[in-house]
């Protein structure tokens, strides 16, 4: 019997957030707004979106003695996630500089800090978080020996979501256990290397594939998504909603993903969810005070 719905192994940061009315240029100041400080990082952004969709969901992180992993650990706790496992020390808590423009998207500059510290060994000795939980998501803002660490731990039974961002080649193990590989296109294009092919973008879905996923599901912001398994290639249209703030929805959209793969959905049918959570998210400032409710979500999809 699995004690999680969703383990999550993965980054937690504190977001500093300044909204500018464009971004600027080489060698150009802008003024922007005053800072924001919230809870973010991909890893903890993914739990908070879970838990708060109903999931039974913990954490494998590691913060810094300091403020913002206070700030972190508050966060997580309200949205109950289980915290046993986010871990102290090594480093200061990591930080992302986001700015946000007008029309909500943003660029973030991430400073790992204690998430660069999340080790091979830190996943052993989680050996039995691992075994208790139904899926496992991570992303590449803990070092990549970990989450290949991570991939030869995982229990058997258990599935393995992978956002590969910030995008990196991936090594053909951890391609091999992705069920599914999610990436936008940016991150398609870094994965598949020189084997990025051009044209649609059911063809970069199969030629991930090809390179060993299980599973892929290419984001596509306002165009929906794709959904690719060894028998078809589909896509899920966007939910139109007014967009205030890009940031978290990637990782709210994974999240929602991931917990409702671990309950027995199909992939196509996850990501028609996960993308009705993901417009919910765009809708309100910060990441992980944007994400909603499974009520708020069953409102959406019956406008």
């Amino acid at each position: 019997m699995y004690e999680y719905d969703l383990l999550v192994v993965g980054s937690a940061n504190a977001d500093l957030v300044i909204g500018v009315e464009r971004r600027p240029a080489a060698g150009e100041t802008v003024l922007g707004s005053e800072l924001a400080v919230h809870p973010g990082g991909k890893g903890a952004n993914q739990a908070v979106a879970a838990a708060r969709l109903g999931a039974r969901t913990a954490l494998l992180a590691r913060v810094g003695d300091d403020g913002h992993g206070r700030l972190l650990r508050d966060s997580l706790d309200r949205a109950g996630v289980d915290t046993a496992w986010v871990l102290t020390g090594g480093a200061p808590t990591g930080i992302a500089l986001i700015t946000v423009d007008p029309s909500g998207d943003n660029s973030i500059v991430v400073s790992p800090g204690a998430n660069a510290h999340l080790t091979p060994q830190d996943v052993r000795d989680a050996a039995p978080l691992l075994g208790a939980s139904r899926v496992v998501s991570t992303q590449l803002e803990i070092p990549l020996g970990t989450v290949a660490e991570l991939v030869r731990m995982l229990a058997a039974g258990t599935r393995l979501v992978l956002n590969p961002s910030p995008p990196a080649p991936l090594p053909a193990d951890v391609l091999a256990a992705c069920d599914p590989l999610i990436v936008n296109e940016h991150e398609a294009a870094v994965v598949l290397g020189n084997a990025h092919p051009g044209g649609a973008p059911e063809d970069r879905a199969r030629a991930l594939l090809a390179l060993g996923p299980r599973s892929v599901v290419i984001t596509l912001g306002a165009e929906g998504a794709l959904v690719a398994d060894a028998g078809t290639v589909r896509r899920v249209p966007s939910v139109q909603v007014d967009a205030v703030d890009t940031t978290g929805a990637g990782d709210a959209f994974t999240a929602a993903l991931a917990w409702r793969l671990g309950a027995g959905e199909e992939l196509v049918d996850a990501a028609a969810f996960a993308a009705r959570v993901g417009a919910l998210a765009v809708t309100r400032e910060g990441a992980q005070a944007s994400f909603p409710t499974a009520d708020e979500v069953a409102s959406l999809a019956s406008r």
